[in-house]
């Protein structure tokens, strides 16, 4: 995998190349400390993976991407962000724009702890990168992977019960999100809980994109609320989201527990919560990200009776987590994203209108 590191921090531009040696089969074939350097370099030297800074003189990571959507052949891109407003705001737009994904950029005082920070954060996202590059090229062994058979793995498919539809989803998710939500309709009659992997302050920049797209109202959830239909509410960056029944009313509760499977929030969480509180009346829907975040919430979920929905492999940005449920025998239909609003919708017509 040829990788181009673009940074306007000399000290940053180590730290990735020093992160990035530690993955075999990664070539750094350039740096680049602006945007405009960068796109030189990208026609030049033709990278597979670009490391991109957000903020950057002369173009920053943004005007990078916009200028990529033009070229014929674009690299994958990975971007650096900091944890603020700003970079949450330019990091949930530069997803819509077909980044990849991003990573953190470590703010430790020396250097040896930011690149520990960094290849926990970098190089399981190179590596799935590298196993997408090695598929195109044919070089993958055919043993490496069982087959995944996308179709109806258990039962019939009657969404009609469900009076809440439960989502997780990690990388690809906020483009998948804005493709799936803003289909949805204004008086959709179920409420969408929705996990998607994020640390703190990003999740409340995507929910305010999302809401902005769309007709259902989008929210980062906070505790108390009442789970109302057509409300989508998204677990908060760094916490975790589940349901409780306070008043003869399903809430949120927004905690510090801890991470499970390094998640937090995490799916399992919140498909746990979603089954003890209703039963075989939920629904979960597990999208494209890395890992199996979600495949033992939906094993709970399904011994009390609910649907299970995982997105096809084609229109994932990495079938991770929905291979997982699949290959578990857990999913009652694999549903490409450009139908899974229409699944969405089916949730509501016998059981949805009663969802208080």
């Amino acid at each position: 995998m040829r990788v181009l590191i673009v940074d306007d921090s000399t000290l940053f531009r180590k730290v990735v190349r020093d992160t990035l040696s530690q993955c075999p089969g990664v070539e750094i074939v350039a740096v680049a400390s602006d945007g405009k350097n960068a796109l030189e370099k990208i026609r030049h030297y033709h990278p597979d993976l670009v490391t991109l800074d957000v903020e950057m003189p002369i173009l920053n990571g943004i005007e990078v991407l916009r200028e990529l959507q033009t070229m014929p052949l674009k690299p994958e891109v990975i971007m650096l962000s900091a944890m603020t407003d700003h970079g949450a705001l330019a990091t949930t737009q530069a997803l819509r724009l077909g980044a990849f994904d991003f990573v953190l950029k470590p703010n430790q005082s020396k250097l040896e702890d930011s690149c520990a920070q960094l290849k926990t954060e970098l190089l399981p996202k190179v590596k799935v990168l590298q196993e997408r590059l090695r598929k195109q090229l044919g070089t993958v062994p055919i043993h490496e992977e069982e087959p995944i058979h996308h179709d109806v793995l258990s039962g019939s498919f009657d969404p009609g019960n469900a009076k809440v539809v439960g989502i997780g989803v990690s990388t690809g998710g906020p483009a998948a999100l804005a493709h799936v939500l803003p289909k949805l309709p204004a008086n959709l009659r179920v409420p969408l809980l929705i996990v998607q992997h994020m640390p703190p302050v990003f999740t409340r920049s995507l929910s305010a994109d999302l809401d902005r797209s769309s007709k259902i109202k989008v929210q980062e959830a906070e505790s108390g609320q009442v789970i109302l239909p057509g409300n989508a509410y998204i677990a908060p960056g760094g916490k975790q989201m589940k349901v409780i029944s306070q008043n003869g009313r399903k809430e949120i509760l927004i905690t510090d527990d801890p991470a499970e499977r390094s998640c937090k929030p995490s799916v399992d969480y919140l498909f746990r919560s979603m089954a003890h509180e209703y039963g075989r009346e939920a629904m979960a829907i597990v999208m494209t990200g890395m890992g199996d975040d979600g495949t033992m919430g939906c094993r709970l979920l399904k011994r009390h009776g609910c649907m299970v929905v995982a997105q096809e492999e084609k229109s994932c940005v990495v079938f991770g987590m929905p291979r997982q449920v699949i290959a578990a025998g857990l999913a009652d239909k694999v549903t490409p994203l450009n139908q899974m609003h229409e699944i969405i919708e089916s949730a509501e017509v016998q059981g949805g209108s009663k969802c208080r």
